[in-house]
């Protein structure tokens, strides 16, 4: 079963934010490169999104949240995503692109939960 993906408006500021970050600390070829692996990996999840794990936000919302680790070492983010079962389609909605090492969200409840 194919999934059709939704990006959210959040998510693509956090990728071009990244992307940005990125594009200052290396160079803009490795910035585009880590981009468009980016979206790649964003891609794969039209195919068997349950094959990522929970995401550790997964305990402070409603509505199961999964994530995709996407690069390595200081440069991987987490890809947070749920998935809406319907009867016609299957979607997946990419919520946020998270480095690893940022706070969990929903943690701190003086936080507003943005997922």
């Amino acid at each position: 079963m194919k999934y059709h993906l939704e990006i959210s408006s959040v998510a693509e500021a956090e990728a071009d934010r990244a992307f940005l970050q990125l594009s200052n600390l290396t160079s803009p070829v490795k910035a585009s490169q880590w981009y468009t692996g980016l979206l790649q990996a964003i891609e794969s999840l039209s195919q068997m999104p349950k094959r990522c794990s929970l995401a550790r936000e997964n305990e402070y919302f409603s509505q199961g949240i999964r994530q995709l680790v996407y690069g390595k070492g200081r440069n991987s983010y987490r890809i947070l995503f749920t998935i809406l079962e319907g009867q016609a389609t299957s979607t997946v909605r990419i919520l946020h692109i998270r480095q690893a090492i940022q706070q969990t969200l929903g943690e701190n409840p003086e936080e507003p939960n943005t997922i």
